[in-house]
């Protein structure tokens, strides 16, 4: 059933407002995906952070202007299903490739962020980069080794100085 211009205004400015907080956008090919399909990956985007949406192109056109996604527009093109990364940049591209391993039929068309449109080939760099909490864990762990690599330098000497004595006095219960 078509969209009466009502819905179709809901629908622009719900997708507008997804976009407008999302760090990341995907649009991927969906034809020959069963409504069960396309549910199992709604599911995983929602435990991921990720909201999918299926919207016409002449109605994503509109919500996407004025957004850092605008530069889709051109590539908006065929039966398509945008994925909106919301907690960090690379989770819609981790739940997009981790489905499309098993399920062929969805193919990425296009990757944006930060008002780049990219190839289909770049999903996978953007699944790659770490979520927040791990990004954090490794500037920690790089903020701490500097200080942890000084700790041992500076506790080598009395270490060397105790295996000493304990060498010779081996050394001397033996002869």
């Amino acid at each position: 059933m078509a969209l009466r211009l009502d819905g179709k205004k809901i629908v622009v400015e719900e997708v507008a407002a997804i976009a407008a907080d999302a760090h990341s956008a995907i649009a991927a090919e969906y034809l020959g995906l069963t409504v069960g399909e396309l549910t199992e990956l709604r599911k995983a985007g929602r435990e991921a952070g990720v909201y999918f949406r299926v919207v016409k192109n002449s109605l994503a056109r509109r919500a996407l202007a004025g957004t850092e996604f605008e530069c889709m527009n051109d590539g908006l093109v065929g039966p398509l299903i945008l994925a909106f990364s919301m907690e960090d940049p690379g989770s819609a591209a981790r739940v997009i490739k981790g489905f499309s391993k098993e399920h062929d039929k969805l193919i990425t068309k296009m990757v944006a962020v930060g008002g780049h449109v990219y190839d289909a080939s770049e999903l996978e760099k953007l699944s790659s980069l770490p979520t927040r909490d791990q990004a954090i864990s490794m500037l920690m762990a790089v903020m701490k080794a500097p200080v942890e690599k000084l700790a041992r330098t500076l506790a080598e000497p009395h270490a060397k100085l105790v295996r000493t004595v304990a060498a010779v006095k081996t050394q001397k219960e033996a002869a």
